[in-house]
């Protein structure tokens, strides 16, 4: 290995439905960043999400090569994490388990799980660790989150649990605080929508982005339940379906026919009313879930972190401003860097500022 004294430099590896993120951070340097496309022909190839990692594996490494990485100079590589086991938030050694979780989709398939299987077989060749951190099933509820008013349906903790705990960290710097002596509540706002009381940097209540909270630019949220039911069945719909009709089809595609907010906000600057009561309606919706996860922290918050694609829409961050303002100074950071973040929880490591946590079968949540 050719690194310099004190430079760590680490690959991330972040895998989307038809492309690869991928970025290399010297330190907290970042010196490439690349969104590798898959087309529709290359991923029809493969039956499975899963199927897709000797592909991908190649991709990754070609790319590097042509943009002048020499991949042997590379500390460590760290992958996103996808629908695993509940764990606590942090940075975790990617091992066998969590392979094989990924492999069969624990809480679901998606293509978020080759994260960690990438990162390990670039690892693997080159003797360097290979980690994964926050991933979407980062469990710190507390009990009272769990019950969901159906004993056999408990309500489970999935949320963008990257982006939000890098967003937190960001935020409370910028207040002169550690993430340990704060009360947040961050917003989460992009294709799905997480909204999270975080009570001295724990997630302690969240909704699921894909069955309940605000209605986000393709998902449904939390509609009437008994509505629901009459939907699925005048309709006939099979269980695919019904998923596809709440999760794509839903929100701002199925009131506006679009999922972009860029489009709706044209049309509501056009002077289209019933675009604006949709848009407005969501910042409504958002707004009130900030307002119920206050009730989480009792009303003891710091600040409201708005953060993700739509928190660069100055109408909407504004029509939440205005319902949710009284409750604490509204903190705004558009976009999300998820290739930082997970460089980032490498890198802690790596600097023995953090210790690298073991995935096990069963793992410590607050439940127990």
């Amino acid at each position: 290995m050719t690194e310099k004294k004190g430079e760590h430099r680490i690959l991330a590896i972040n895998p989307g439905s038809t492309s690869t993120k991928i970025a290399i951070f010297d330190d907290e340097n970042p010196i490439l960043e690349n969104n590798i496309q898959h087309s529709e022909l290359d991923l029809s190839e493969f039956d499975r999400v899963w199927d897709q990692y000797e592909f991908r594996k190649r991709m990754i490494t070609e790319t590097l090569q042509m943009e002048g990485i020499e991949i042997d100079t590379l500390s460590a590589v760290v992958g996103r994490g996808g629908l695993l086991r509940p764990v606590v938030s942090g940075t975790y050694t990617v091992n066998e388990l969590m392979i094989q979780d990924g492999r069969e989709g624990f809480q679901g398939q998606h293509a978020a799980n080759l994260g960690p299987v990438l990162a390990f077989g670039i690892a693997w060749d080159l003797g360097i660790p290979a980690f994964m951190l926050d991933p979407p099933s980062v469990d710190e509820f507390e009990p009272l989150a769990r019950l969901s008013g159906r004993k056999d349906i408990p309500r489970r903790s999935l949320l963008h649990a990257l982006n939000i705990k890098a967003t937190a960290r960001l935020a409370v710097k910028d207040m002169g605080k550690k993430l340990e002596d704060a009360n947040l509540i961050v917003a989460h706002l992009g294709g799905g929508i997480s909204v999270v009381p975080m009570k001295k940097g724990m997630m302690i209540d969240a909704n699921d982005a894909n069955s309940g909270g605000p209605f986000s630019p393709e998902r449904a949220g939390g509609i009437p339940t008994l509505g629901l039911i009459d939907y699925i069945f005048d309709n006939n719909l099979t269980r695919e379906e019904s998923k596809r009709s709440l999760i794509g089809r839903a929100g701002l595609v199925s009131y506006l026919g679009t999922n972009s907010a860029k489009e709706v906000e044209e049309r509501v600057e056009a002077g289209d009313e019933g675009a604006r009561q949709v848009y407005e309606a969501m910042a409504y919706q958002i707004a009130k879930e900030i307002g119920a996860m206050a009730t989480a922290l009792k009303g003891e918050v710091d600040a409201i972190v708005l953060t993700g694609g739509l928190a660069g829409s100055e109408m909407l961050t504004n029509w939440i401003r205005e319902r949710c303002g009284f409750i604490a100074p509204i903190q705004v950071y558009p976009g999300q860097d998820e290739m930082k973040a997970l460089a980032m929880g490498g890198l802690r490591v790596l600097r023995g500022q953090e210790e690298a946590k073991e995935y096990q079968e069963s793992v410590e949540t607050r439940l127990l």
